[in-house]
């Protein structure tokens, strides 16, 4: 055994790694489970698989979910990739502390507390609640993920090529277009995909600004384990698992080429 690494620190990372993926495992195997009971193993069988694609509740909250995603995902990169612009190139301004404090807020605050303000901010403003407040919580949600992202990537970033853009008559605009932009772009597909996967998964904050047919995938699953969890439930979850996981590989490669100079999926072509 190599030196540093002993018995107790191999059961440790052996421990904690089964607590935390044997309950995903254990729910993707009985997803192919072909007995009702869902404790009870009756062998291999894709039948849940089959009946979800029925289900019409599962569906159309899955499709609900997906909309809200991509739609407050991408709120979410533009006003983060801005805030983080703000924060990094601006420099000092009157406001900064505060404007800074606003977009970090959600990262710290309970998502209860985030829910119910917004809740109580569209009852104020008389707003029928529903797909746009869902997707409106959510970017507020996700926003600050993304300016991290992105504004690791903007200090990290060597200002020398935007300067000499300038000094060649480029103007600002252009500049950050042809220029900064490219070279942020994985730390913002990075982000865009971190808000997405928060956006999929999210249910406390959905759950309070949600309306009338309305339901995203998590409220739905939950109102449905509630009364007992169904075959269907697992198949949909790994489903969800693979979409995220699939996600967190794509954005992984975009870092690496990223970091390494040179593209592992053939991006550029």
């Amino acid at each position: 055994m190599k030196r540093g690494v002993s018995a107790f620190n191999v059961l440790s990372v052996a421990i904690g790694l089964a607590f935390l993926y044997l309950p995903i495992v254990v729910l993707v195997t009985y997803s192919f489970n072909g007995s009702r009971l869902v404790t009870v193993w009756g062998g291999w069988s894709l039948a849940w698989y089959e009946e979800l694609l029925h289900d019409r509740a599962i569906l159309e909250a899955a499709w609900t979910s997906l909309r809200v995603a991509v739609v407050s995902a991408s709120a979410a990169t533009i006003l983060g990739t801005l805030g983080a612009v703000v924060l990094v190139r601006v420099g000092d301004f009157r406001g900064r502390l505060l404007f800074s404090g606003m977009v970090y807020a959600p990262l710290v605050m309970p998502e209860v507390i985030t829910g119910l303000s917004l809740l109580l901010l569209f009852v104020a403003l008389d707003v029928d609640r529903g797909f746009w407040t869902i997707a409106v919580a959510h970017t507020t949600l996700t926003m600050c993920f993304v300016t991290i992202v992105v504004q690791a990537r903007l200090i990290g970033l060597d200002q020398s090529l935007e300067e000499a853009a300038m000094d060649l008559g480029c103007p600002p605009f252009k500049t950050f277009l042809t220029i900064t932009l490219p070279l942020i772009a994985p730390a913002i597909a990075a982000g865009w995909m971190l808000a997405f996967s928060l956006s999929l998964d999210d249910l406390v904050i959905a759950s309070f600004t949600t309306g009338p047919g309305a339901t995203t995938l998590p409220i739905r699953i939950y109102s449905e384990v509630r009364l007992g969890v169904k075959p269907e439930i697992n198949a949909i979850c790994t489903i969800m698992i693979a979409v995220v996981a699939l996600g967190t590989i794509v954005s992984s490669l975009i870092a690496k080429r990223d970091a390494s100079g040179h593209d592992p999926l053939n991006l550029a072509q």
